[in-house]
Order: structure tokens, then sequence, then C-alpha cells
């Protein structure tokens, strides 16, 4: 017969985190480790971006083809590496779904993406909605990244974060899959229908 919990047990401390510096990943091992692994550095963090399903792959060509369409090819970047705040910067070193530039991607000829070359930056989530939201979204407002999505392939919405200030989007609105979106960005008729970059149910 079960016992019943008549006390809350104490908890015991968590396990040391080991926080990683964008230093100590550069390192020929840990750069190799990053290629083969496909990992991102978030607030000390190695975040695997591995082991996306079949909707996420399908949701992010669909979101390329489209940024590419609105921006050109050129200005669009896939998994690339980026910069974010100068405080932020030693334990962050994010990689991106897709990022819209201002300019050629070809005209960065070494270092990261800064954020002021940044225009627009998705995110999709299919099992990271909360990470995206609450762990990444403040990180790129703290970077002044001017518009961020996160499509969120499951809820089959889009969340539109704007107006970066004090490390907060101060304009967070969601677009059903029904609904339109324009970048504030892109020419006055590149607007976005989101149930075309979600992969059919």
């Amino acid at each position: 017969m079960p016992t019943l919990l008549t006390h809350t047990p104490e908890m015991a401390p968590p396990p040391p985190r080991k926080r990683w510096t964008r230093e100590q990943c550069a390192t020929p091992e840990m750069t190799a480790l990053f290629e083969i692994e496909k990992l991102e550095l978030v607030d000390g963090d190695l975040i695997s971006k591995m082991g996306k399903n079949r909707p996420h792959v399908n949701a992010c060509r669909l979101v390329y083809f489209w940024l590419s369409e609105t921006f050109g090819l050129k200005f669009v970047d896939l998994e690339a590496p980026i910069d974010v705040n100068s405080a932020d910067n030693r334990f962050n070193e994010p990689v991106p779904d897709l990022i819209a530039l201002s300019r050629e991607g070809a005209t960065i000829v070494s270092g990261n993406v800064h954020p002021e070359d940044i225009v627009l930056l998705v995110e999709i989530s299919d099992s990271t909605l909360g990470f995206d939201l609450n762990v990444k979204g403040p990180l790129y407002a703290r970077a002044g990244i001017a518009e961020y999505w996160v499509l969120d392939v499951s809820g089959r919405r889009l969340i539109s974060h704007r107006s970066p200030l004090s490390g907060k989007y101060t304009s967070v609105v969601i677009y059903s899959e029904n609904e339109t979106i324009m970048p504030l960005a892109a020419a006055l008729n590149a607007s976005l229908q989101v149930a075309q970059v979600l992969p059919k149910a």
C-alpha cells in the first residue's frame, strides 16, 4: 500500500553548473565540437540545435524561401552565429534559425553578424517555444534587434516582437495562421499570411 506523503522533503541543492564563455568555446577542440554537434551558446549553456523534427525542417524551409523572395537571397542567412549586446556577448553566441540582413551577407567577411545588421530575426519553435520567448526574446531585445518573430509550429501562429526598449520588446502581437503580417524593413507589398510558412497539419 502506498505511503502518504505528510511533509515536504528537503530539496538537495542543484548540481553545480558549468557556465561556458565564448573564449572557452573558441578553442580548436570546442570549435570542432560545435561543428559536429551543432551547438549554440546561450546564457553560458551549450544548447543543441540537432534533432529537429520534420515539421521544424519544413517550416524553416518555407520561411527561408519567403525571406529570400522578400529581402533577396543575398540578404538572408540560415543558422549563422550572431553577436548580441556587448554586456551579454561573453556568455552568448546564439545561432538563430534565420536572419534577414540590411546588407549582403557576403560583405561580412570576418566575425559574427552584428545586431545592427539584422532587420528581422526568426526562430522556428516546435518544442522550444518557452525558451525562444522567455530566454532568447530578452536576449535579442537587449541587443536592440528591431524585429523578432517566433513561428510556433504546433500552435500554428506567429508571435511578433517589435520596439525593443530597456531589454524588453514593448510590442508583442500574436498572429493566427489566417492573419497577415508585414515586416518593418520590407517593401510595402511584402506581406505574409502565416499559413504560407506553416507545414500542412
